[in-house]
């Protein structure tokens, strides 16, 4: 059996590409007028034809698709079913309550849903997280650092000779047993992730923020590898580029990979 962080250090190397495509498929970015969730499950599977070349995994967020209640679930299985076992999957709803009612929500996202990973909030403590880290072959990425303008509000403040974000980083290092826990790490604050590897060295990372919002990527990137994998997430910056048609999304994610790759080997 293959833990989650031992198979995603396998799709990088295999790929040679540390992109992760954010499914954040919404109606006010898309091209057509008035687009229904017909428009919108075609071009989530233009935008999965257009990457499989360089997506070394998708993460659909949750919220995009749970707006459109029944028929957003029924369209997010869809989804899945259309990436297939080839790419990794996280599912982005950074879940995190108490032990019986994650559990549930492990349930949910791993053995319905079929994701390879999860994004968690680790307010609650470790009985929020634990529900999600039993098989190895599952993983979890726990919100760390995040690239909101306030994540620095709780995450930033000073205890017991470290920030927050620090002592999650730490903490969550602690519950890596089964080779299967990592962190969300922005982009936007590439020094941060520079600390977080000092307090969770070999964790993985899965670093967004890049595009829209700002983030560095060669900085980013660079400091999420060292001594570890990292994971960028590049969301609208792909999945709506140029004329959103199938070339221009495949263009734009062939050019982030590029530049990834020049930064890695230099």
């Amino acid at each position: 059996m293959k833990s989650f962080n031992s198979r995603l250090s396998h799709h990088i190397a295999a790929k040679h590409s540390w992109l992760c495509v954010g499914l954040d498929i919404n109606p006010e970015n898309l091209s057509k007028v008035n687009p229904t969730l017909d428009d919108l499950n075609i071009h989530t599977k233009k935008v999965i034809d257009a990457t499989r070349e360089f997506a070394t995994a998708y993460k659909p967020n949750l919220a995009f698709f749970e707006r459109w209640g029944s028929k957003g679930f029924s369209w997010l299985e869809e989804t899945m079913d259309y990436i297939g076992q080839e790419t990794l999957t996280i599912g982005d709803g950074k879940r995190g309550d108490i032990g019986h009612t994650a559990k549930q929500y492990a349930i949910s996202l791993f053995d319905h849903f079929g994701f390879d990973a999860v994004t968690l909030n680790p307010y609650m403590g470790r009985d929020a997280i634990d529900p999600f880290i039993q098989n190895p072959e599952k993983g979890v990425f726990i919100l760390c650092r995040t690239t909101n303008t306030s994540g620095g509000d709780l995450q930033n403040l000073e205890g017991n000779g470290k920030r927050i974000f620090e002592t999650v980083a730490e903490y969550c290092a602690s519950l890596n047993g089964n080779n299967n826990v990592g962190l969300v790490a922005g982009a936007t604050v590439p020094e941060e992730i520079k600390s977080i590897r000092k307090y969770a060295p070999g964790l993985p990372l899965l670093i967004p923020g890049i595009g829209s919002q700002g983030g560095d990527l060669e900085a980013s990137l660079t400091a999420g590898n060292t001594n570890g994998a990292a994971l960028i997430n590049v969301s609208r910056g792909i999945i709506f580029a140029g004329d959103q048609s199938e070339e221009a999304i495949h263009d734009a994610a062939k050019n982030y990979v590029e530049k990834m790759r020049m930064i890695i080997n230099k």
